[in-house]
């Protein structure tokens, strides 16, 4: 398996980058903001060696393959350095000192198209934290209301993609089977959506590029075979789903004899390029599901991120978000600190924006 890190301005071009050097098969397993307000990325390739050993689940795997579990050891990296800080421990200075506003943050937040419910709450919490710098403030107030949950690929059964059309569920599914065969477990694709208009043909282009299979469940009870099979073979089943408005009761009934399939982990799928108001209310029909996680997508089509704010802080716990439609995007571990750094500096881009227009 071959490793390499990457610095780079931002995520296009580090994304560039990679595909230039290592190609279309390299994935993004790690990617955090340095201090001179870049972004540092590691990829990493398989070999075709590596990719057949990939498919045997039972060889050992090594030290350096154990080092690549990636996106949650950056979570832990990015939540420490947000605690060091709240308890007012010396770190540092990646930007310039912000002082704090209510009114700027309120500013902010709704240029973000956030309900007025949430962007209060979020300023009043941040005003009470008594500190100075509005980042901080801010990473504050959200970190009452955000969790993160990153996935654990090597012990998740299987994961059941819900969400609305077009929030990207099939490419979440290849990224995370590209995660599995990183971390050398096997994968198996599961589709239920067979009308689709190329709903399985996509999740079959994905399957060829990371030589994998595409099993069909059109019922529950097909759908839970095949799981009950993967687990024996202590494989990760991802199941690709057709989307839908989650809050249409009936439907969403329906739709629940798959989530109630044992093993089975309903994990949402919203975007962010949402309505903030919108994606709140189908955070809120995903716990009435049973789901308990969702990843946020394209984030690198959003200008607004009230969606993504109001999907971490929605009551589910946030796994991942996803900055690009392609596998070598991989998936990345969002915190209240990196929230509050995409608000603010989201807002100040704008801004820029907006007075060049």
């Amino acid at each position: 398996m071959k490793l390499r890190t990457f610095l780079a301005r931002d995520m296009r071009e580090a994304l560039a980058n990679v595909r230039s050097e290592m190609g279309d098969d390299a994935v993004i397993v790690a990617s955090e903001k340095t201090k001179g307000g870049g972004i540092m990325v590691r990829a990493a390739l398989d070999e075709p060696e590596a990719v057949e050993r990939a498919l045997t689940p039972d060889e050992p795997v090594t030290e350096l393959e154990k080092a690549i579990e990636a996106p949650a050891s950056l979570e832990d990296n990015f939540r420490g350095d947000l605690m060091k800080r709240l308890r007012g421990r010396p770190q540092p200075a990646k930007t310039s000192i912000s002082p704090f506003s209510r009114a700027e943050l309120l500013t902010v937040l709704r240029g973000h198209r956030l309900p007025d419910r949430l962007a209060h709450d979020f300023a009043k919490t941040a005003e009470n934290s008594g500190l100075k710098d509005m980042t901080l403030a801010l990473a504050s107030a959200l970190d009452r209301r955000m969790t993160t949950q990153p996935l654990d690929i090597a012990k998740t059964a299987a994961l059941l993609l819900v969400g609305p059309n077009g929030a990207g569920k099939t490419a979440i599914a290849a990224k995370i089977a590209a995660h599995a065969r990183l971390s050398h477990r096997h994968a198996l694709f599961i589709a239920t959506d067979v009308e689709g208009a190329g709903a399985l043909a996509r999740l079959e282009a994905f399957a060829g590029h990371l030589r994998l299979k595409v099993e069909i469940a059109e019922t529950a009870e097909a759908l839970g075979k095949i799981v009950t099979q993967c687990r024996e073979d202590n494989a990760l089943a991802i199941i690709d789903t057709a989307g839908f408005d989650l809050r249409n009761p009936k439907t969403r009934t329906a739709f629940s004899a798959l989530a109630m399939i044992e093993g089975v982990e309903a994990l949402g799928v919203v975007s962010a390029c949402g309505d903030a108001e919108e994606t709140a209310e189908i955070v809120s029909a995903l716990q009435m599901l049973g789901a308990q996680r969702l990843i946020v997508t394209q984030l690198d089509m959003a200008r607004r991120f009230g969606a993504l704010a109001a999907a971490a802080c929605g009551g589910l716990g946030l796994a991942h978000v996803a900055r690009s439609p392609f596998v070598a995007g991989g998936l990345e571990t969002l915190t209240p600190l990196s929230l509050a750094r995409t608000l603010l500096e989201g807002a100040a881009r704008n801004a820029d924006q907006g007075s060049t227009q």
